[in-house]
């Protein structure tokens, strides 16, 4: 399974990096003056406004092939979107243009192949073990553990999380907590509620 965005990076990734009050790496987000952008918190409120843009795979020009990323940006929008009648490019900010979330008619586009109308399943299956193999065990560069397969970090991100849980930065937290307060959601408890509390406390008595 391969799950990815078709740019360098995703919104969701600068938004932990702004929570955090981190800069993202360069060569994530371009300026309209056409330089790259690192500072996070204000990167969130240009592409809203049009004044910054995510970087496609192969980054900016084509010296490094960043032609080919918005290549497969443009069909991944044409067979989510317009098969869809589904919003598409800015009206998936989640934004409307004075900075207020509204909802977005996200489209997606699924299919379905039958392996058997090419080449039976047994030597599909042969060959596919086979590519998968030789990429793993390919010759790794110094320092490097291990070649993972495509989508296999995330899976065992999912074998860690689906018993222990996802790890919460603190300021996301905060903002969990008071989201339940403000719309009383007495009811939901977090293993964390009690660690910001007591620290809240704490901080409360030395003043």
């Amino acid at each position: 399974m391969l799950d990815c965005a078709t740019s360098v990076s995703q919104r969701g990734k600068i938004e932990v990096y702004a929570r955090l009050d981190k800069e993202i790496p360069e060569g994530w987000v371009i300026g309209k003056d056409g330089e790259y952008r690192t500072d996070s918190l204000q990167i969130l409120s240009a592409l809203v406004e049009g004044d910054a843009a995510l970087v496609p795979l192969g980054g900016v020009g084509e010296q490094t092939g960043g032609y080919k990323g918005y290549g497969y940006a443009a069909v991944v929008e044409v067979l989510s979107a317009a098969l869809q009648g589904g919003a598409f490019l800015k009206g998936l900010l989640g934004f409307d243009k004075n900075g207020n979330r509204v909802p977005c008619r996200l489209g997606h586009f699924f299919i379905a192949l039958d392996v058997e109308a090419f080449i039976d399943l047994e030597s599909f299956k042969k060959t596919t073990g086979e590519i998968i193999r030789s990429l793993r065990n390919s010759r790794k560069v110094p320092d490097a553990v291990q070649i993972y397969t495509a989508g296999e970090k995330g899976h065992l991100a999912w074998l860690e999380r689906k018993d222990k849980g996802a790890k919460v930065d603190e300021v996301l937290r905060e903002q969990i907590l008071e989201l339940k307060k403000e719309y009383g959601l007495s009811n939901y408890h977090f293993p964390f509620e009690q660690v910001i509390l007591s620290t809240v406390y704490r901080v409360a008595l030395l003043t």
